[in-house]
């Protein structure tokens, strides 16, 4: 593996680690001893992206970053959940064990994900993708993406299960009949 500091090609593997989609290594160039960290992923059959005017080219995940970074763009999205988004694109696209996908299946699989984690960059790349001509077109779009139906949210924090049982305290007590008419007398006598 090659240096990124002194451009070495020779470095010895410190640590290993299973990561989300591949191997984490910790390596040391045998140069310069500077460490660094390096993914390795399983390189799956290559998934051809057919594009509108007929071209066929490699399926980028670079490509569909960029797009989902520039949509996200002063934004409150984080750089994991674009990552997040990436990874379900082409897990998606990638289990249905076809080599060619037309260009409109990633635009859309890309849609639905910003659709869910943050509207105004749903409405950013499609505005984008779609390439409205006029603000109709726009509104029209906005329109059907409000009545399909969403999927459950699936990000971190949204619909999560307590961490912890149920206590005393976390649910709320039978009504005391008795209570009801302490509190109601003290509320009378106070006034």
């Amino acid at each position: 593996m090659r240096c990124p500091f002194c451009a070495f090609d020779d470095s010895k593997v410190i640590d290993s680690r299973e990561a989300e989609d591949g191997i984490r290594r910790r390596r040391e160039c045998l140069s310069c001893a500077r460490r660094f960290t390096t993914f390795e992923r399983v390189q799956t059959a290559h998934l051809m992206v057919v594009k509108k005017d007929g071209r066929r080219e490699e399926f980028s995940r670079e490509k569909v970053r960029a797009g989902i970074r520039l949509s996200c763009q002063k934004l409150p999205v984080s750089e994991s959940d674009i990552e997040e988004i990436v990874e379900e694109v082409e897990a998606t696209l990638l289990s249905r064990g076809i080599n060619e996908v037309p260009g409109s299946e990633v635009g859309d699989l890309v849609m639905d994900s910003l659709r869910e984690l943050n509207y105004a960059a749903y409405v950013r790349f499609a505005s984008h993708y779609k390439d409205f001509v006029s603000q109709e077109e726009l509104q029209a779009e906005v329109a059907r993406a409000q009545a399909a139906p969403r999927r459950m949210p699936r990000r971190a924090g949204a619909n999560q299960p307590p961490l912890l049982p149920p206590t005393a305290l976390d649910t709320p007590a039978a009504p005391n009949p008795l209570e009801g008419e302490r509190a109601t007398t003290r509320r009378v006598a106070r006034r």
